[in-house]
């Protein structure tokens, strides 16, 4: 009981993850801090990074590829095995906000834009160790074959038997 009072003052300072119905999955980026004359921030607080990347947006039961570029205090996080992060839509099509555990206290979301430039009709995947492409039916097909639905909290995909979850093949699987 006394751990729910501790961490309920952090969580209720930052965003409220109900106001984010979207889910990304963040494949790759790249990114550098930015030089600290350009960065106007005070002393003990996080820099700015900014980057460039790719990541699959789930929305209303649909993934779609894009690419994005960011600048944003502590920088963003890839997404792990099938997780994904809470988001919403900023301005339709063009910037989405993100929430990704705070750097150096995980129970902290904190958002970050992503300028995204969509891919109509792809999405992203691992293949041997690579980013590729290809259409967003084929990923659609293997979350209805799986019961992957990031949306709705399914993040889990269900395996055939002999199918392991981190296989090379999986769509979303990262060897990173």
């Amino acid at each position: 009981m006394a751990f729910c009072a501790a961490t309920s003052p952090a969580r209720a300072g930052g965003p409220d993850e109900a106001d984010y119905p979207l889910r990304v999955h963040i494949m790759k980026f790249t990114s550098q801090p930015r030089p600290p004359r350009q960065s106007l921030r005070s002393e003990g607080t996080q820099p700015y990074v900014d980057g460039m990347g790719v990541a699959d947006l789930f929305e209303g039961g649909q993934p779609q590829g894009f690419s994005f570029s960011f600048s944003c205090i502590g920088g963003i996080k890839p997404s792990a095995a099938f997780s994904n992060f809470p988001a919403r839509w900023k301005k339709q099509q063009r910037i989405l906000e993100v929430l990704t555990p705070e750097t150096g206290q995980p129970w902290n979301m904190v958002a970050c834009e992503l300028k995204a430039e969509m891919r109509p009709g792809g999405v992203f995947y691992w293949k041997e160790g690579k980013i590729a492409e290809e259409p967003a039916p084929a990923l659609k097909a293997w979350m209805v074959r799986h019961k992957y639905d990031p949306e709705q909290s399914s993040e889990d995909p269900v395996m055939a038997p002999g199918e392991q979850p981190d296989d090379p093949d999986s769509p979303l699987y990262s060897p990173e």
